[in-house]
């Protein structure tokens, strides 16, 4: 049988494919340097923060707990109650341009150091994997091997483990929406106990899997949105990961005098976790995770010249021109960014309080009119979004004379956590009523000291006309 022949990456198409359309698998294969080295260490750290951040509990919640069943979501000590979501869409545009201003200064950066989807491969999978069954080579070959019973073995084992990782990355993420003590709980549990919950589970263990074990590369060529946005967010001073073609141009031998610093060893292809070959330029497949990098210093190393053929430089330095750093659209992402931050810090501080509460006007007739005063009916809800006993106490600021209010006597007590509506007629005696008229309520809660006002409209009858009665 002839051997297939060798896959050369180009611009034409992805690496990925065969050419008869039929997929090609890769297996990268490892490498070392102080990029890879740097990119271990910072993946540990954030899948570090991923498991550790259910069990951080400040204000006596989860630094990070989406608590939807009670509606109350705590972001490291904010607490926000389903209405205060607004506010966090200035949270998330403003996490969406501090992505825009790191792509138009450093490109995909986030791809190849930060994504969860690189970090888990990198920092999880993919060492098991290494260690299971040797470098890219090596499983390239057990790739081709018959199915002996070491190849079984060796396979069998690497799919048990992708499938508990995966099971307990899905876990961990489900522990941010129900706590980890409500988890532990249902997973002591039968399933049928809880369905919805073991359902997401199943569904994000076996998604989880197919994408680490099978899909794996793919989802960034194909399916992430963010590899198309690199075009438009980068230019030619970004600082890109490239190939100095002057340097390293025409490839050759050693020994040849008149060759290039590159001897197309082909280890910077080799590494690729995308199978594409840095040295045809910048491309959509490239996630700017640096093994090339350090796989070509490595060469550079034994064959005693200086590191760099790639790098992390921009296109314009690359070919020989000045580069910059300070552009119109890198002040203009940054702008952006900096309003949307001045914007989520005040709506945060208006809105996100420990209590919340509103008094809107009950349905029906606006005001009801009988022999000794005039009734306006609303209804007030109330939020106590800490994990302690609220008392709530409320006041009227401005009222004119004869106005009152009834339904609440005192002070009331909500247990941590509580939300209810509490029904309240503001009355205004006939002899004193002058006309419609504003006034504000106050709604006050202890501990904490912490103050909801709104202002009310109490609506009534023309007082001429009602006095003519």
């Amino acid at each position: 049988m002839s051997k297939a022949p060798k896959i050369q990456p180009d611009l034409v198409s992805v690496t990925t494919i065969n050419r008869d359309g039929s997929r090609h698998f890769l297996q990268p294969s490892n490498v070392r340097g102080r990029f890879t080295t740097w990119r271990r260490i910072f993946g540990l750290l954030l899948v570090g923060v991923y498991v550790v951040l259910p069990w951080i509990k400040i204000n006596g919640y989860p630094a990070v707990f989406l608590d939807i069943a009670t509606r109350r979501f705590h972001l490291f000590g904010l607490t926000l109650a389903a209405q205060d979501l607004w506010v966090l869409f200035f949270l998330i545009t403003g996490l969406g341009f501090t992505l825009f201003v790191v792509t138009a200064l450093f490109g995909r950066l986030w791809c190849g150091w930060a994504c969860p989807y690189t970090v888990f491969i990198d920092t999880l999978y993919r060492p098991i994997e290494v260690w299971l069954e040797g470098d890219g080579p090596e499983r390239r070959k057990l790739d081709g091997a018959p199915w002996t019973a070491n190849k079984i073995l060796r396979r069998g084992t690497k799919w048990l483990l992708f499938l508990l990782i995966a099971a307990t990355i899905a876990h961990v993420f489900l522990s941010y929406f129900v706590s980890l003590p409500r988890l532990w709980a249902m997973m002591r549990g039968s399933p049928l106990e809880h369905v919805q919950s073991f359902g997401i589970v199943a569904f994000l263990t076996t998604t989880l899997y197919f994408c680490f074990t099978w899909f794996r590369e793919q989802f960034c060529i194909i399916m992430c949105p963010y590899g198309r946005l690199q075009s438009i967010l980068t230019d030619d001073d970004t600082v890109v990961i490239g190939y100095d073609k002057k340097r390293g141009e025409p490839r050759g031998r050693k020994s040849d005098p008149d060759a290039g610093a590159c001897i197309d060893c082909r280890r910077c292809v080799n590494v690729c976790p995308t199978g594409i070959d840095i040295r045809n330029g910048l491309q959509l497949e490239c996630i700017g995770c640096s093994a090339c990098i350090d796989a070509c210093d490595e060469i550079m190393d034994k064959l005693g010249r200086p590191r760099g053929l790639v790098r992390y430089d921009s296109m314009n330095r690359l070919a020989g021109l000045a580069g910059r750093i300070l552009r119109p659209r890198l002040f203009l992402y940054a702008a952006i960014l900096l309003l949307g931050a001045i914007l989520f810090g005040i709506t945060t501080a208006m809105n996100a309080r420990p209590i919340n509460a509103q008094i809107t006007r009950t349905r029906g007739n606006p005001y009801l009119v009988n022999e000794q005063s005039i009734l306006n009916r609303w209804k007030l809800t109330l939020i106590n979004k800490r994990n302690q006993p609220t008392t709530f106490t409320v006041s009227l600021e401005g009222a004119p004379d004869g106005l009152r209010m009834s339904g609440i006597d005192g002070p009331v007590e909500f247990e941590a956590g509580r939300e209810d509506e509490l029904s309240v007629v503001f009355l205004w005696d006939r002899t004193q009523y002058t006309g419609p008229a504003e006034f504000t309520v106050l709604i006050h809660g202890e501990p904490g000291n912490a103050d909801v006002r709104q202002t009310v409209r109490f609506l009534g009858p023309n007082p001429q006309l009602l006095n003519a009665e």
